[in-house]
């Protein structure tokens, strides 16, 4: 009897091992992948805005984003996407009376680009029809690095601080053959900066501290490759 469960165990071990190598050695299995989407970057923004109080709006933009995704297993990936977008800035409802403005102003802050390099883990599916349609969650961080910024025409000085903030994404790829595929993916990024700005220009020693949650919905489509 003992032999037999031995042998028994060693069989179902041996089955088990060369399914594992199996799948990862079909067609459909390949480590890596690159996708080019345009994606449309809707901030969902709110400020503390010291000094002169309101709030603060940050417009929308539309880029081309570039990722790459290795697969560790067939259903376990990393993902590592990569954009640059610019975005205009001004404040909403300020108080500026004090400096003979309104009280109920929108100061123009110029416009500035963000870097968000942003690295998820992802699990996906494979439903009854993986051959062709194969959804995805991810989640993950991203660490956005403010630069190229346009101070406008009304203060003297804007600045922000680099951070790090945390995304969550779901999407689907949809295969047009082995290769080639049409991707569809949505990350709802979570970041945050502090923001500084100079209006000595306006006031002498008027420098106005603002803590801006930017928290960005990121809509993308586009084309991929396996290989």
């Amino acid at each position: 009897m003992k032999k037999i469960i031995l042998a028994f165990m060693a069989v179902s071990f041996l089955t088990l091992n060369a399914q594992t190598k199996e799948e990862n050695k079909t067609p459909d299995f390949k480590k890596w992948q690159a996708r080019i989407r345009g994606i449309a970057v809707i901030p969902y923004e709110s400020a503390k805005i010291g000094v002169i109080g309101g709030d603060v709006a940050i417009s929308n933009t539309f880029v081309p984003e570039l990722d790459f995704t290795y697969f560790f297993t067939k259903h376990f990936a990393t993902e590592l996407i990569l954009a640059t977008t610019k975005h205009e800035v001004h404040t909403v409802g300020s108080d500026i009376s004090a400096i003979g403005g309104p009280n109920n102003a929108n100061i123009d802050l110029g416009s500035v680009w963000l870097l968000p390099p942003t690295l998820t883990a992802q699990y996906h599916f494979y439903p009854l029809a993986e051959k062709v349609f194969k959804p995805y969650v991810g989640a993950g961080v991203n660490y956005t690095i403010f630069y190229n910024v346009e101070d406008g025409n009304t203060v003297k000085k804007v600045s922000y601080e680099n951070n790090f903030g945390y995304a969550f994404q779901v999407g689907f790829d949809l295969m047009l053959n082995e290769t080639f595929f049409i991707n569809a993916d949505v990350k709802k990024l979570f970041l945050k900066t502090d923001v500084t700005v100079d209006a000595s220009n306006l006031a002498t020693g008027l420098a106005m501290p603002a803590a801006v949650t930017i928290n960005p919905l990121i809509m993308g489509m586009g084309i991929g490759m396996k290989f």
